[in-house]
């Protein structure tokens, strides 16, 4: 299945870009899958085209194809924190979701091979 496109900011690229640069050789997988993401990104500098899309910071609604719903907060490895519903842009849901906007889906492979997909239902972007 064709993945949809996205939309990035351009801050959130040239960071995530480095991010992804810095850790090719020791852990090339998650590398490889965000640079992936950004190469086929779309990149705005600002406003009206990313309203409503998965930018770092963003809190994310979305429904799983088992038909559970989660809201997500999209952050920097550092930021991370399952717990409180803070999710890594380096794990491979916090991959799939960024640059969507609502009412896209995506289907995405999980740690222990699994492929699930998910449907974002609401973005509320970071302030």
């Amino acid at each position: 299945m064709r993945k949809p496109s996205i939309i990035i900011s351009k801050a959130d690229h040239e960071r995530l870009t480095t991010l992804a640069n810095g850790l090719l050789e020791k852990k090339p997988e998650m590398a490889d899958a965000l640079l992936n993401e950004l190469e086929r990104s779309r990149v705005a500098a600002s406003g009206n085209a990313l309203q409503s899309t998965v930018q770092m910071g963003a809190t994310v609604d979305y429904e799983s194809d088992d038909g559970n719903k989660r809201r997500v907060t999209l952050v920097y490895p550092g930021e991370a924190d399952i717990e409180q519903g803070k999710v890594s842009i380096l794990t491979p849901i916090g991959t799939a979701l960024l640059g969507l906007k609502v009412g896209q889906s995506i289907n995405w492979t999980a740690n222990d091979g699994r492929t699930h997909r998910l449907t974002i239902t609401a973005v509320e972007t970071a302030a």
